[in-house]
């Protein structure tokens, strides 16, 4: 079933008389359950190509259907409800609030959708202990590590039960050992059949994913399943 249909996708930004052509007629496809990561030097367009998955920004042509609900002209009240219902952000910067808790943090999006109190400390406490922090809850992120920190910023896009994890450059931030902790938790969501989009530079956690969508110039260059590192073979 197909999540994300992208089609001759374009997105120009104007200032003054100077344009500047981000994307140039990208089509994608992503199915329910895919691990996709999406690569691309910079100003490539794959942080575009983010932004309009994540419905944070509209194409300027072409068409955008998430979920079989084309969000391509939608305003900005009808986009920031597609972002709480259906989508999952990761961000290389956490973006965790500093004077919560673990578990307050986790709890805001559904906050958002004025979740009663009771439903969202469970959901929240549910969404920690998968990410393997149910014993952190109380802490602030000043007192959690880098990768620990990332551990609740996943747990706060699970929180809503997303169709997409959307995920920018989510191990960008931390050391080897809580990069290989971030990915492991990442396959371990795929495994359970969870869509999760990955924008990165990295050619390690790229080979991690299923398929590789390269940008170059505003343009998908390749589209191709990923050499799989640890069975020798091509996934299909």
């Amino acid at each position: 079933m197909s999540l994300i249909e992208l089609t001759d996708v374009r997105k120009t930004y104007r200032t003054g008389a100077l344009e500047v052509a981000a994307l140039r007629g990208v089509s994608i496809t992503i199915d329910q359950g895919e691990y996709v990561a999406v690569m691309g030097p910079s100003g490539s367009g794959k942080s575009t190509l983010m932004h309009i998955i994540g419905c944070l920004d509209v194409p300027s042509d072409g068409s955008y259907r998430l979920a079989s609900e084309d969000v391509g002209g939608m305003r900005e009240s009808q986009l920031a409800d597609v972002r709480n219902r259906r989508i999952g952000f990761v961000f290389q910067q956490f973006n965790l609030l500093a004077s919560m808790t673990a578990l307050r943090n986790v709890e805001l999006p559904l906050t958002y959708r004025s979740t009663g109190r009771a439903e969202r400390r469970e959901r929240a406490m549910a969404a920690l202990e998968r990410v393997g922090l149910g014993d952190r809850t109380g802490h602030r992120p000043n007192e959690l590590s880098g990768g620990e920190q990332q551990r609740v910023a996943v747990a706060r896009a699970l929180v809503t039960e997303p169709d997409v994890l959307l995920a920018d450059e989510p191990t960008g931030n931390l050391d080897s050992a809580s990069t290989a902790g971030i990915l492991s938790l990442l396959d371990d969501l795929h495994g359970s059949d969870r869509t999760i989009v990955v924008i990165t530079h990295d050619g390690d956690v790229a080979r991690r994913t299923r398929r590789t969508v390269r940008l170059r110039d505003g343009l998908v260059v390749q589209d191709a399943v990923t050499e799989d590192a640890s069975h020798g073979e091509a996934r299909a």
